[in-house]
């Protein structure tokens, strides 16, 4: 039988990992085709890449050229013209994005935790 051993009595430091949202229910197959909630159009999680030419100062907001150029909440940026962005210090990044007037930026959407995120880092 499984005993729960009481957080103070571990000899290791206990980690509490932060929630985790789960990627959308799992539909049988012979019922997708019908299905509302279903999209088995996976094109969308593929890395694509978008150009930008922006005029100096500009920022992303909804209906702006970068939203219409197909930036969307819950994209990754992988790179910016050629720089990666994958492990890149906010302040280079900052950098790299005002100082460029055509920004060619790729890609990956990636939805699944973006809420947790965006409300750990919007305030």
């Amino acid at each position: 039988m499984d005993q729960k051993i009481p957080y103070d009595d571990y000899q290791l430091p206990v980690v509490f990992l932060p929630s985790y949202e789960s990627p959308p229910a799992w539909i049988a197959p012979q019922e997708r085709i019908h299905h509302p909630d279903y999209n088995n159009e996976l094109t969308q999680f593929l890395p694509r890449t978008i150009v930008l030419k922006k005029p100096p100062g500009a920022q992303v907001v909804p209906g702006s050229d970068a939203h219409r150029a197909g930036l969307q909440e819950g994209d990754q940026v992988q790179s910016v013209n050629e720089a990666d962005f994958q492990d890149i210090e906010h302040s280079r990044a900052v950098e790299i994005l005002k100082t460029a007037r055509e920004i060619l930026t790729r890609l990956h959407f990636f939805p699944y935790n973006y809420q947790r995120q965006k409300e750990r880092t919007v305030h």
